[in-house]
């Protein structure tokens, strides 16, 4: 599945943010620390995973460890970036938080590709700025995100899936070579 066909499906793996951004604030709270954003971080970056799962299950064969890849590395980067920043919202504060959890999932997501593809590492660099600029986006359109959200907004989640999206697809045709 290539081209627009493949958009269409990876698209709506934009919807794991609010989401998963919904329940963990329902489960956890809002991030008041390092313990709270590795909680809550786990909570929607499991939710963000199954929504990616769900599309690289059938495309890949992917099995179940994205899901647990893409929780482990939001709770690490949410639990790092809430320590490094003192769970602050000012946008260097969100750029910072991004960074680190884009690293933490794009490492973490892009060994599972690396097992498939020769150029996963390009999953790991995209993943890790294209996170911060989820932030930067959702901060940009004027989202209160002094709130204490554990992910951005669907405005950034919307690039991110787009920017991710096409990425993907390049690691797709890489194998088809």
């Amino acid at each position: 599945m290539t081209g627009w066909r493949f958009f269409l499906v990876w698209m709506p793996t934009f919807l794991g943010f609010p989401v998963g951004g919904a329940l963990a604030h329902f489960l956890v709270g809002s991030i008041d620390g390092a313990a709270d954003g590795a909680m809550g971080g786990g909570v929607a970056g499991a939710v963000i995973g199954v929504a990616q799962w769900l599309v690289l299950r059938k495309l890949l064969g992917m099995t179940p460890l994205w899901i647990a890849a893409s929780a482990l590395g939001l709770a690490l980067g949410d639990g790092v970036g809430a320590a490094l920043t003192g769970t602050g919202t000012t946008i260097g504060d969100l750029l910072v938080t991004g960074l680190v959890s884009g690293v933490a999932v794009g490492l973490l997501q892009g060994a599972l590709l690396g097992e498939r593809f020769r150029v996963a590492g390009l999953w790991t660099l995209v993943v890790a700025l294209a996170w911060p600029l989820g932030w930067t986006v959702t901060w940009a359109v004027g989202v209160d995100v002094g709130r204490g959200y554990w992910v951005f907004g669907s405005s950034g989640a919307l690039v991110f899936a787009a920017i991710t999206g096409a990425t993907m697809l390049l690691i797709l045709r890489s194998r088809d070579r």
